[in-house]
């Protein structure tokens, strides 16, 4: 009688392979209220890595770590009537607090625009306190109502940023830069997701903005996911906040403003863009455990040589663990750490010791080989780089497989069954989107003819993106 699978295959059912993967591979559980969810430590270790990757391009880009209280004032959220219209579905409202009635209702955070511009507009006076560039670490509250774990949760990390400038061009140039040199460089160069870079309609922009900039993935299923957006907010907070700077004189102007996001979305992005019906593929370069080093008995020599095996790897600046828990069956411990999507296994017994070797085994590829033990500290490093393009190619590969282009809705309707469609923005509009959407397809982006980020929604030659999404 044949083994039944550890996860429902992909082909299978998507959904369910997703839920068994996050399960079997310790990533996350539910929370107690629904759309929460906890986040376990191995699940929590991709976070932490992708916390510190973004947060040193972030810091690169200029932007200083601060934070802002996740109380809100429900007031501060009513003077951006757009804002406050486009969230006031997903918000959580305290009236209580300490046994009695709150004189005003708090927010929990949705997002933080409206109070972080209450205190710029306190520490911008001047030309001189320009670009103020601020960032946050936290979490956000949007009152979910159909959660996926890591996906859409009611409560998830994230980081935010915030920051104003004295002209539109430098803070249209900002919100580009994150879009490209932060975003776009993580996730296509750490990640290893070919992202689209677009610019979203007026339809789907954040809002209070005048411009929202995304990052689309194709998921294993040919679905889009928004893994980050960044934004061009003008000046409608500046002048609701009353954010101004002083001119030379006694003049006064109006701030411009950006604000950007990536959250434990990606963490769902990550899975579904390269996991498969054995489990996590984790990036090299993103890996918490890039390797780990098994014995396969508890044989004494065994368990020196492993440690041994592991100090040289680190040593060689490899993020390796040794597992020598040789009172756990060896299969279930392969099979766990095949699930958990560890790039490199290297196996050790009795046998391979007499031979100077150790079994190698490639998870994102796939297969093993017998390889010298003297030559895996100085072979390690370059198998890394290869399977962590291999995951970028893939990635590019299967979305220009599954990307077609269309020319009419029921086209990009069919397109969107099985990937994404390609449409003259021309050719479908803001009525064609419209009528898109009534079926469950939405634009994911514009970009460009020649695939670049457009400067304008109706630019001649500008190319819609189309897809069933996350």
């Amino acid at each position: 009688m044949a083994k039944a699978p550890v996860l429902t295959p992909q082909a299978e059912d998507f959904p369910r392979w997703y839920q068994d993967l996050i399960n079997k591979a310790e990533l996350a559980d539910n929370g107690p209220v629904r759309g929460t969810m906890v986040i376990r430590p191995y699940g929590y270790g991709l976070w932490e890595r992708m916390q510190q990757e973004m947060d040193a391009r972030i810091k690169k880009a200029g932007a200083q770590n601060a934070y802002f209280p996740m109380f809100i004032p429900q007031s501060y959220l009513t003077k951006e009537a757009e804002h406050v219209e486009g969230f006031a579905p997903e918000l959580a409202v305290v009236t209580h607090g300490g046994g009695k009635q709150l004189e005003e209702p708090v927010v929990v955070r949705p997002t933080s625009e409206t109070i972080i511009n209450e205190y710029f507009s306190k520490w911008v006076q001047s030309h001189r306190d320009l670009p103020l560039l601020i960032n946050q670490w936290a979490n956000v509250v949007r009152w979910e109502l159909r959660p996926r774990i890591f996906l859409r949760t009611t409560e998830f990390l994230w980081q935010e940023g915030h920051t104003a400038h004295a002209t539109y061009e430098d803070a249209r140039d900002y919100a580009s830069m994150i879009h490209t040199q932060v975003y776009g460089d993580f996730m296509t160069n750490v990640l290893g997701i070919d992202v689209v870079l677009g610019r979203k309609t007026a339809k789907e922009r954040f809002a209070g903005a005048i411009n929202t900039l995304t990052l689309e993935g194709m998921m294993g299923d040919g679905k889009a996911l928004q893994m980050g957006t960044s934004h061009e907010l003008g000046q409608n907070f500046a002048k609701a906040f009353n954010t101004t700077y002083q001119l030379q004189g006694a003049e006064r102007e109006y701030v411009w403003q950006t604000s950007w996001g990536v959250s434990t979305r990606m963490v769902g992005g990550l899975i579904m863009s390269h996991g498969d019906d054995n489990g996590l593929r984790v990036p090299p370069r993103l890996a918490a455990v890039q390797a780990v080093v098994l014995a396969i008995k508890g044989d004494d020599a065994v368990i020196a040589k492993v440690r041994e095996i592991g100090a040289q790897l680190e040593a060689a600046g490899i993020r390796v663990v040794v597992d020598d828990r040789t009172d756990t069956p060896f299969g279930r411990r392969a099979v766990d750490w095949e699930l958990k999507g560890v790039p490199l296994r290297i196996e050790v017994g009795p046998r391979d010791l007499e031979n100077g070797t150790a079994m190698l085994a490639r998870r994102i590829p796939g297969g093993k080989e017998p390889v010298s033990i003297d030559a895996l500290a100085a072979l390690l490093p370059g198998v890394l780089e290869e399977d962590q393009a291999l995951l970028l190619r893939q990635s590019r590969e299967r979305r220009e497989a599954r990307t077609v282009d269309v020319k009419t809705l029921d086209e990009a309707v069919e397109a969107a069954a099985t990937g994404w469609g390609r449409i003259a923005w021309a050719d479908l509009g803001a009525e064609g989107e419209a009528k898109l959407a009534e079926q469950g397809v939405t634009v994911r982006c514009i970009i460009a003819a020649d695939g670049s980020v457009p400067q304008a929604d109706d630019q001649d030659g500008n190319i819609a993106i189309v897809a069933r999404a996350y």
